[in-house]
């Protein structure tokens, strides 16, 4: 990668280390939202139990769940739809239809807005999740997926594909008004991306390999385990998720050392950190329906099985 493809976010991504705080709404108590895929509902799991609260009815194929203040917005790809989740109550708030195919979601910076991937429209789309509506669009190509915000909320990167050769970069400093900076290749075919202390992380989507690119776009890569891989950070360590391995490997954020490895059910694909100070992980299981609680550590402090089959989670502060 070329040092022009750092212009925008490059130096912000030394103040990554103080990203800035993500509020659950206040007060409340910490709770697990799971996509139950094939139950057509969403699980609240009490997180310091395991009891499950709630079963929140939703469209049919609810597969993507991304916290955005304390809303959940959930992603139905085969509907063309998103619902969004009071976290607070555990009930549907509002439905914002006009999608093709949304997939996976990143929240802004300023709590109000939300980047989804729409991959059949090959677009990058804001929404309201708040007042249900969709404020603007941007065409990236390719079939967008997996995407990060970087912290200084001056752009987000899009992996355009499951295994994908390009990866784009979004100008969203004002979020209402996304533009496309420019795509570039990584050294292998990328899954996931994601921002970390001062370094930015793409896992493999058909190799046992990421990269790890500094604030100057020099890359570093790792060894991983099967592919496809996703990643997520807690203070200064990166936890990466291998489904088809049932591992979790916690890294260095900033070396890329290996810290240790950790035993997931098969299918525990997608990991999502905890924003409060506690910086627990949750990490579903796509294949046996599971959903584990991590500790900062790497280690499994509860398994449990909650629906037939679990391929994301969340965390919101409910009453």
């Amino acid at each position: 990668m070329r040092r022009r493809e750092f212009i925008l976010g490059a130096a912000a991504l030394a103040f990554a280390p103080r990203a800035f705080a993500e509020s659950l709404g206040g007060v409340g108590k910490p709770t697990a939202l799971v996509t139950a895929d094939l139950e057509s509902h969403v699980v609240a799991v009490e997180l310091s139990t395991g009891k499950v609260l709630r079963r929140i009815v939703t469209a049919p194929g609810p597969r993507s769940i991304e916290t955005v203040g304390n809303l959940a917005v959930v992603a139905h790809t085969e509907r063309g739809l998103l619902t969004v989740i009071d976290g607070t109550t555990l009930s549907v708030r509002e439905t914002i239809d006009g999608f093709a195919g949304p997939r996976y979601t990143a929240a802004a910076r300023d709590g109000q807005h939300a980047f989804v991937t729409d991959s059949r429209a090959g677009e990058l789309v804001v929404v309201e999740p708040r007042r249900g509506r969709v404020v603007a669009r941007v065409a990236l190509g390719g079939a967008p997926r997996h995407l990060s915000h970087e912290p200084s909320a001056q752009v987000v990167w899009v992996v355009l594909g499951n295994a994908s050769d390009r990866i784009a970069v979004v100008d969203v400093s004002r979020p209402a008004r996304p533009r496309l900076v420019r795509r570039f290749s990584p050294p292998f075919l990328a899954h996931d991306v994601g921002f970390g202390p001062g370094r930015v992380w793409v896992t493999g989507g058909a190799s046992r390999e990421l990269v790890v690119y500094d604030s100057r776009g020099r890359p570093v890569r790792l060894r991983a385990d099967a592919p496809p891989q996703h990643v997520a950070f807690v203070g200064a360590s990166a936890y990466v998720a291998s489904g088809d391995s049932g591992t979790l490997r916690v890294h260095d954020a900033r070396t890329g050392r290996l810290l240790r490895t950790s035993r997931l059910p098969a299918g525990s694909f997608n990991v999502q950190r905890e924003a409060p100070v506690h910086g627990r992980l949750l990490t579903p299981s796509l294949s046996r329906g599971t959903l584990c609680v991590v500790a900062p550590s790497g280690r499994v402090v509860r398994e449990q099985r909650i629906a037939r089959s679990s391929h994301d989670a969340c965390f919101v502060a409910s009453a």
